[in-house]
């Protein structure tokens, strides 16, 4: 069971590697050889999560690299080959023949590898491996059609924003060694003050990063520039959902902080509320797609904090079913149509039947409407809000609403008639576009099975933990009534939709990051840059000369001195030299004379000393 862990990791990278590697060559077979490669993984995933497979191999001096499979990640990796397979079949007739395929495809294998292997990583150095791979593949998928100066903008904000919080993720590991931790994330929770702090407030700030949660939000709206499979994945149960997978398996550090579990809770419950008011302002289908992704990863958040893992995690595979088939129905239709401006897709639902159909099936599930699945997972975890703080769950129930709005609003516009000039026959759709809305759709309604007994208790029995306590039946029939209701009001209230469509900028948070942030940081950058020209170069410089002047009056004077010194050294040795060369003649009888006037010197000095 072990090697099938190891498969399920490796064979997604491995292939996506050799695809992105060769590149234009295999455009012809990637699409085939990536669709094979994602269904191999999901049979993998399904096999693993019943088997629970544990490994461990060395990596470095006290920190083991470590995968694992248990009930939380069991259910992540089926969910994530799952969703994979689907946009990978979506994207063979999306992405077409001549664009980069075996590029394209490679990249999404890796970005699906990486998150595979985020999901069951048990060590951090494992973790933080594979969301910096997570992190890159998510920037060159964004910027998949590089030649465009936008596109490559909008890949460099999101990245760049992302890995700002990773910051907070690297301090986490830091702070985990630094209290004499193995590097075990099932170790985290029991770390000593004041590491325990740092700890938690780093895997906070790097989750609410990846998952896009305020104040970092707006970067996903730039990741919309990517393509549609792409924007599919990434929103549904790849990057995004990553750090709110982080905090729901790190809850019990959370719970043991004190102070983390309510700061996530109530940042996930705002965040639902406000970018749900964002997403309600979009003009812009996939801009109000991100929005609600936003918004709807923020109950995750909540669920994480108040401790409600159970719920949380029905969100999470609930909302990638619904959110990856309504990107998929978008960019079905940014395809044929040409447009994703909610004003220009009047129609399009009547157009192509099986994409408005099952559009109409996402977005009914994502207005929380009964008996679609994100209806009864979200009741699931507000009834753990609802046990921790009323406030609380008035307002997770307040961002449920207004889900209920902008889904309402997306819809009216898709099935409102086109104009007449625009009115075309109904065009069929090629197979692999259709099939995974089908599928997809069919998930989105049976899904609703797992938030009711005798289901939910035994996703509760797998997840492990404390028992959590399930809705009433009166929470389940309040938040249908208001969905319900409100949905048939903004229905009604259709032809002032337009009224709701303005500007937000997402909150003006990407300008608030630029003053606050980017700004003082390129001022700051700016003064550093004139103090090396003006100051450090200058000085280097002045150095430079000064060394120059040096080495001249060396080379004049010093050098004069040195130069006379051995000269007149060589000058003595030569006079001694020619002194000595004296009694040198060759003649017998002076060496004779010469030995007779060393002997009576030596026999005086001899009688003296005595």
């Amino acid at each position: 069971m072990s090697a099938l862990l190891w498969a399920l990791v490796a064979l997604p990278l491995t292939v996506g590697t050799l695809l992105a590697v060769v590149g234009r060559p295999a455009d012809r077979y990637a699409p085939g050889v990536a669709v094979g490669t994602a269904v191999a993984a999901l049979g993998l995933a399904v096999a693993v999560a019943f088997g629970h497979p544990r490994v461990e191999a060395p990596l470095l001096e006290g920190l083991p690299a470590g995968l694992a499979v248990d009930g939380l990640s069991g259910l992540m990796v089926v969910t994530v080959t799952a969703v994979t397979a689907a946009v990978l079949l979506f994207g063979v007739a999306d992405i077409g023949p001549g664009e980069a395929r075996a590029r394209f495809f490679g990249l999404m294998l890796l970005f699906a590898g990486a998150m595979l292997t985020t999901v069951t990583a048990t060590t951090l150095p494992v973790l933080l491996m594979a969301w910096e791979v997570m992190g890159a593949t998510s920037w060159a998928l964004i910027g998949h059609w590089w030649r465009d100066p936008e596109r490559g903008d909008a890949a460099n904000s999101a990245f760049l924003t992302t890995r700002a919080a990773d910051l907070g993720l690297y301090l986490a590991a830091g702070a985990a060694v630094a209290s004499g931790q193995s590097g075990s994330l099932a170790e985290l929770p029991g770390a000593a003050d004041p590491w325990q702090a740092l700890i938690t407030a780093g895997v906070i700030v790097a989750a609410l990063g990846k998952s896009a949660q305020l104040p970092f939000s707006f970067w996903l709206s730039r990741a919309m520039r990517g393509p549609s499979p792409v924007s599919a994945l990434l929103h549904s149960a790849t990057m995004v959902v990553a750090g709110a997978y982080l905090l729901l398996r790190l809850e019990p550090l959370l719970a043991r902080s004190g102070w983390g579990g309510p700061l996530v809770a109530w940042t996930g419950a705002v965040t639902a509320v406000l970018l749900g008011l964002v997403a309600v302002a979009q003009t812009d289908l996939k801009q109000l797609l991100a929005a609600s992704t936003c918004a709807q990863i923020g109950f995750m958040v909540l669920a994480a904090g108040t401790g409600a893992v159970t719920g949380g995690t029905l969100q999470l595979i609930a909302h990638a079913a619904v959110k990856s088939l309504a990107f998929l129905v978008a960019g079905a239709w940014l395809t044929s149509l040409g447009t994703k401006a909610l004003p220009a897709l009047h129609g399009a639902a009547r157009r192509h039947r099986t994409a408005g159909i099952t559009f109409t099936v996402a977005a009914l599930a994502l207005a929380g409407i009964p008996p679609l699945s994100l209806w009864a997972a979200k009741d699931v975890l507000l009834a753990e809000a609802l046990e921790d703080s009323t406030a609380l769950y008035v307002v997770g129930l307040a961002g449920a609403v207004i889900s209920a709005v902008y889904s309402a609003k997306a819809l009216w516009f898709v099935w409102q008639p086109a104009p007449a000039a625009d009115r075309h026959r109904e065009e069929p759709l090629p197979l692999a576009t259709r099939l995974p809305l089908v599928i997809l759709a069919v998930a989105c309604v049976a899904l609703t099975a797992t938030s009711f007994p005798p289901v939910r208790e035994a996703v509760g029995r797998v997840l492990g933990g404390e028992a959590q306590p399930g809705p009433r039946t009166w929470e389940f029939a309040l938040s249908g009534v208001l969905a319900v209701v409100v949905s048939a009001v903004v229905w009604i209230r259709g032809p002032h939709l337009r009224a709701l469509a303005v500007q937000t900028q997402w909150l003006h948070l990407e300008t608030a990051a630029h003053a606050l942030l980017v700004r003082p940081v390129m001022r700051l950058a700016d003064a550093l840059a004139a103090f090396d020209d003006r100051v450090l170069d200058r000085a280097v410089d002045g150095t430079a000369r000064g060394s120059v002047r040096l080495a001249r009056w060396t080379d004049t004077q010093v050098e004069r001195l040195v130069d006379g010194a051995v000269e007149g050294v060589a000058g003595g040795a030569r006079a001694l030299g020619r002194l000595a060369r004296r009694p040198q003649t060759g003649q017998l009888h002076q060496y004779l004379a010469q030995a007779v006037a060393a002997f009576t010197v030596l026999a005086v000095v001899l009688v003296l000393v005595r």
